[in-house]
């Protein structure tokens, strides 16, 4: 039987997590498992990661294969390095001493690396929400100033009627050219011509 070492979804819509299980790879995902060995939430900064490190090395060493996600998940908690070390023992390249050397030193790294991503993940938020605070204030200080000018100006005597300037006279329209009389004498002197002859 085909074994894979693959997620299980569960949660609601739009927020999953997530089981590690043990599967027949031709069992439906959210279906029929063999054991679950851990569980992932990546809705949290870092992500929650909860693995059986005995039960995933042992179904490692029985020839599970991880899917991808769960290759990644089983290399970030330290397992597939711990198999490989174990592999190496197996070989005699090394002692088993010198393999558990290795993988505390690896540990120590791995886990100061996540202490400090919530260290400064935690700062940050802390910081973020000094500067949100601060950003309020300040407006608010602005809103007050303002405010307290409106509220002085309201309670203030209001100012002297001042003298209003003495308009200036309006001005005439302009007048109309004088209409020209000229054709209408004319006619009566062609017409006083014409007599004439």
């Amino acid at each position: 039987m085909p074994t894979r070492i693959r997620l299980q979804r569960k949660g609601k819509k739009g927020r999953p997590y997530y089981h590690l299980v043990v599967a027949d790879s031709r069992a439906p995902r959210d279906g029929k498992y063999i054991e679950r060995i851990g569980a992932y939430d990546p809705n949290q900064n870092p992500a929650f990661i909860e693995v059986n490190n005995e039960k995933a090395l042992d179904w490692l060493q029985k020839g599970a294969q991880p899917s991808d996600t769960c290759r990644a998940i089983l290399s970030y908690t330290g397992i597939v390095y711990k198999n490989h070390l174990n592999n190496g023992v197996k070989k005699g390249a090394f002692t088993q001493e010198e393999a558990d050397r290795r993988f505390d030193g690896w540990m120590n790294e791995k886990n100061a690396k996540v202490e400090a991503k919530r260290t400064n993940v935690a700062t940050g938020k802390v910081d973020a929400e000094k500067e949100r605070i601060a950003a309020e204030l300040k407006k608010s200080q602005a809103m007050a100033a303002v405010l307290s000018a409106k509220l002085a100006a309201a309670s203030a005597p209001p100012p002297a009627a001042e003298e209003a300037p003495a308009e200036a006279p309006a001005e005439a329209p302009p007048e109309a050219p004088a209409a020209e009389e000229a054709p209408a004498a004319e006619a009566p002197a062609e017409g006083e011509a014409k007599a004439a002859e």
